[in-house]
């Protein structure tokens, strides 16, 4: 097939011999299949800023670090150069994503780097050696979606322990091979202690997986292991190994907002009371 022009300099510099085939274009990314020596990859082709319909919302971005302060104004500026400084870490937060996350042990793709706007990684493959299905085009029994389910939930729970939240997690960023479930795209991956948003983050992750996993095992609908991976998570205790339950009881303090206003109410009452005595004490006196 045609060379796309972003894979060329890749050509030329010997990191990619072949392009194979399109695997798929994305709302991100546009994906190709490619041969490196006797190695067949992905090579993953990001899409220009203003092409992508999934943008880069500052709450993806906040708490991602620019250690070069000049950098880091321009940024701030938005230049030109800003702009392509910003490019150049999303494209390098799902490299760095990549790495972090399979030295936890966590089931992703393997990389291989990102140059200039192209992430060379692991091409997942079926039994048959074919590419892996998405998730969203899998169908499986009961038993096999509450099993897969686990595998996501342990996952995201070493995410967490790696210090990230995916922040995008669906039936359509999960492949499967022979093994079970493998979690792809990750540019957007939050860092978990300096994003604000990372606990809802992490709860929509969680409640995709388990909305999706629970079309197969309706039950699955009545775990809430999104809350309860966060609270063990707040309170320091989360390891890759720790035990879960899928149930989880809301605080009575958090849950009691009727006491809330009725105390609220009651002294809004004991201050127009006293008002109200105050005033009248001032008309005795004229």
């Amino acid at each position: 097939m045609k060379i796309p022009k972003r894979i060329q300099p890749l050509i030329e510099d010997g990191l990619i011999d072949e392009v194979l085939s399109q695997l798929m274009s994305g709302k991100e990314a546009t994906v190709y299949v490619v041969r490196c020596g006797s190695d067949i990859r992905c090579a993953k082709v990001y899409k220009d800023a203003g092409k992508r319909s999934f943008k880069q919302a500052v709450q993806y971005r906040e708490g991602r670090k620019v250690r070069n302060t000049r950098r880091a104004r321009a940024m701030e500026k938005g230049s030109k150069y800003g702009r392509e400084e910003q490019e150049s870490l999303w494209h390098n937060a799902e490299v760095d994503a990549l790495y972090k996350l399979a030295n936890a042990g966590v089931r992703v793709p393997q990389p291989y780097g990102c140059f200039d706007g192209v992430l060379l990684m692991e091409l997942i493959t079926d039994e048959d050696g074919g590419v892996a299905p998405r998730l969203n085009d899998v169908t499986m029994s009961a038993e096999q979606a509450r099993e897969d389910f686990q595998v996501i939930i342990r996952d995201i729970v070493r995410m967490l322990c790696a210090g990230l939240v995916h922040g995008d997690l669906s039936e359509f960023n999960v492949l499967v091979d022979e093994d079970g479930p493998v979690i792809i795209d990750l540019p957007q991956a939050v860092d978990a202690v300096a994003n604000n948003h990372a606990e809802w983050m992490l709860e929509r992750d969680v409640n995709n997986m388990r909305n999706y996993y629970a079309m197969f095992a309706p039950e699955l609908l009545e775990t809430q292991y999104a809350k309860e991976i966060w609270a063990i998570y707040e309170e320091g205790k989360l390891t890759p190994d720790t035990a879960l339950t899928g149930i989880f009881a809301e605080p009575e303090s958090e849950a009691d907002v009727d006491s809330v206003l009725l105390e609220i109410k009651e002294a809004f009452d004991e201050e127009q009371a006293r008002l109200a005595r105050m005033n009248h004490s001032d008309q005795d006196d004229n």
